[in-house]
């Protein structure tokens, strides 16, 4: 039986500079008060890689959360505007509790990060007292005060390697990425809470195998998250497709495999954002959404117009309780740790 294949690296996120712009598309007016204001406000700009090209395209760094994460902790700028969802800001707050962070729309939830709150953790905790608590990045500050570990889909699995086998994990709170983090990691002590992202549950083995049956020369990239996860995996070790067309990747971890593959055609199952971010650096391929329905309302919440207002009058500016901090600020810090 054959695994899909696991390409992680430690993240290297997308630098764009007003230079590095296509030259073909010029900035529009507001891009360049932006880059202006960042400039005399000494900030900078961090995106996700699921926000939409216009704000990519002004943004210092784009990456995956591990990789923003790490941006936020080293960056020099007094002020970080962050242009991702609202546990995201919260992550750069307690990890550069120095630094002034500005989210430019504080409605930027997160549906998986809703699945489970801090009575639930503290209730589950509670039944299982020697357990380590392994949480997703994508979770609130007083989730991460609970954990043991913060993890990302790039390193969850090597999280999980971390820690001793006679301890008990509880993974919260995407019940996809957990399946498959023990899976991989042949964890049988591993206890997984029963959340999900939305966007990527959406996405179904019925979007996966219409695409793969019609596209018989493309790689397909899945993201952990998505709901098609499980299923894949086991028609890869059954000999359905090959494990050289499927591959389960975090989205750091399918932007290094799309510049390393010799193929030319990707179908990439995550949000859409990521596309822009694939085409730009490998203009030479085509890639193609599994659902071109995979778009996070919650990121698409962030505008030009909201990142200028929150630059220009320091608004919506993301703080976190010391005493909460200081305890989350642990987990981050080993998740920092292990790439």
């Amino acid at each position: 039986m054959t695994d899909p294949v696991i390409a992680e690296a430690p993240p290297s996120p997308l630098v764009f500079r007003p230079g590095d712009q296509d030259n073909d598309t010029p900035l529009s007016r507001i891009q360049q008060e932006i880059l202006d204001l960042k400039k005399k406000q000494n900030a900078v700009i961090l995106a996700h890689n699921y926000q939409v090209e216009p704000i990519q395209r002004v943004a210092d760094f784009v990456g995956d959360s591990l990789g923003i994460s790490y941006h936020a902790k080293k960056t020099e700028a007094d002020v970080i505007a962050f242009c991702g969802v609202h546990f995201m800001a919260e992550t750069a707050a307690i990890i550069s509790p120095e630094k002034k962070v500005l989210i430019p729309d504080t409605n930027a939830g997160c549906s998986l990060s809703d699945s489970i709150n801090l009575e639930q953790l503290k209730k589950w905790k509670s039944e299982h007292p020697n357990a380590i608590a392994v949480g997703y990045v994508n979770t609130t500050a007083e989730i991460k005060s609970e954990l043991d570990y913060c993890c990302t889909s790039s390193n969850a699995v090597n999280v999980v390697k971390a820690i001793p086998d006679d301890k008990e994990i509880l993974f919260l709170p995407d019940m996809f990425l957990g399946s498959y983090v023990a899976k991989m990691t042949g964890r049988k002590n591993m206890l997984i809470w029963a959340g999900e992202c939305h966007v990527h549950a959406g996405i179904t083995p019925d979007h996966v195998k219409e695409k793969l049956n019609s596209l018989a020369n493309a790689e397909f990239l899945i993201h952990p998250e998505c709901s098609c996860t499980t299923p894949m995996m086991y028609d890869v070790a059954n000999g359905s497709y090959s494990s050289n067309q499927v591959q389960i990747l975090s989205t750091e971890g399918m932007m290094n495999h799309v510049k390393s593959s010799k193929s030319n055609e990707f179908v990439v199952a995550t949000e859409t954002g990521i596309l822009y971010r694939m085409k730009k650096q490998n203009p030479d391929k085509k890639f193609i959404p599994a659902s071109e329905k995979a778009e996070c309302e919650y990121m698409k919440m962030i505008t030009l117009e909201k990142v200028y207002d929150s630059l220009l009058n320091e608004t919506n500016v993301v703080t976190v309780p010391k005493e909460t901090a200081d305890k989350a600020r642990l987990a981050i810090e080993r998740m920092l740790a292990i790439s």
